[in-house]
């Protein structure tokens, strides 16, 4: 009997032991994880700034006027002096997200206005209702974009969050005003791709403007942006949304025809919305939508051809990480993990293996010799260090 009893005793201790070390694990975790996002944030800002532009950034790293882009309307456009808004707005994202990990945030609050004045170097006041165009206006007129809008909302409301400044929640709601000019009547509603092109009504544009209104009413309290929230809500989801819970890409005006291609980010925007409307209403509606959601785009995206070393195809890193945000916001009402575990293993096998002599990681992170030896885009790197600064603070909580 005693020496059972030793034995039970001996297997108590080593639970508990086992336990600590999952403690000191998970600490370490979240240290490692800041270290990198840190590690990131400053190689782009060392290899990124444009020094003759105080607050904007070059679009790739190493930089070449003869980089075609291809995220524009109309045929390929080419590199420019400065980047173009979409990835410039990933470093303002990246910059919010540090302000999350409380090691980190006395030393990245002030570059939080360096972020802003960047942002507004790309504010058109020549066009009204007052917008953001794609390129900055000192340099050329450009095509002012509802899906760059809605993310300039977001960042500006996630600085608001993050400061309570009035001055960032007084820019996101002029630009909301910008976004619903675009709302018409074509399709029931929503809005299209870019200012004066009819064509289409994306997953994108709406997905976005979906969340800068919940965030407006987040902030402000005002119904008013809880009405335009559920319209853009219910709109992507009566028109772009699959069996699955995983949202297409656009529906055509022409015909009504729907574009069934896929992206992570289109599903991720969609469940952190249905987290908030959950958070409002109550209405557990939406947190089956989100869960729904979360499954059906991490299915899909599992079952495609990809790295044997990953658990998903990389379809854009920055997709992705707009994926990430909407698990996280399930995550902290249904404690399911394991999606965010299964991008955080994948992005881990990318710092680790496939980074090229710049520390900067491949945009499909894989060790493909083509895109370790290519120049990489902003909007890729920056959103490693969002990543790492989002799965730092997660894994704290975790851990504690």
């Amino acid at each position: 009997m005693i020496y059972h009893h030793k034995i039970k005793i001996a297997l108590v201790l080593f639970g508990l032991a086992a336990s600590a070390t999952q403690v000191i694990a998970q600490g370490n975790k979240a240290s490692i994880y800041r270290e990198r996002a840190d590690s990131m944030y400053t190689r782009i800002w060392k290899y990124y700034r444009v020094s003759t532009h105080k607050y904007l950034f070059s679009e790739n790293y190493p930089s070449s006027a003869h980089d075609s882009l291809n995220y524009l309307q109309g045929d390929k456009a080419k590199a420019k002096e400065v980047s173009f808004l979409w990835p410039y707005s990933g470093m303002f994202s990246a910059t919010n997200a540090m302000l999350h990990i409380p090691a980190a945030r006395k030393k990245y609050l002030p570059l939080l206005d360096s972020m802003a004045m960047g942002m507004e170097a790309y504010r058109d006041d020549s066009r009204k209702p007052i917008g953001y165009q794609a390129y900055p206006p000192v340099f050329e007129r450009s095509d002012r974009y509802y899906d760059d809008n809605g993310l300039v909302g977001i960042e500006y409301l996630e600085a608001y969050f993050n400061t309570r400044n009035p001055v960032y929640l007084n820019r996101a709601k002029t630009v909301f005003k910008f976004i619903i000019s675009g709302w018409s009547d074509a399709l029931g509603g929503g809005v299209t791709w870019l200012e004066g092109h009819k064509d289409q009504k994306p997953a994108c544009s709406n997905g976005m403007a979906t969340l800068v209104a919940l965030k407006l009413y987040k902030a402000t309290n005002d119904p008013y942006y809880l009405k335009w929230g559920k319209q853009f809500y219910n709109w992507m989801h009566a028109n772009l949304r699959d069996s699955a819970g995983a949202y297409w890409n656009d529906k055509k005006t022409a015909d009504g025809s729907v574009n069934k291609t896929y992206w992570t980010y289109n599903t991720g925007s969609m469940i952190e919305s249905a987290m908030l409307l959950y958070a409002f209403t109550k209405d557990k509606a939406y947190l089956e939508d989100a869960q729904t959601s979360a499954k059906g785009i991490y299915q899909y995206f599992a079952d495609k051809p990809h790295d044997p070393n990953l658990t998903l195809q990389i379809d854009l890193p920055w997709f992705l990480t707009v994926l990430v945000r909407g698990y996280e916001a399930l995550y902290k009402v249904d404690g399911d993990y394991s999606y965010i575990a299964a991008i955080s293993k994948d992005l881990d096998y990318g710092w680790q293996h496939c980074r090229d002599k710049y520390g900067l990681l491949t945009k499909s992170w894989t060790t493909d010799a083509k895109d370790i030896a290519a120049p990489k885009w902003l909007l890729d790197e920056a959103c490693i260090a969002e990543l790492y600064a989002r799965l730092s603070s997660l894994e704290s909580s975790r851990g504690h």
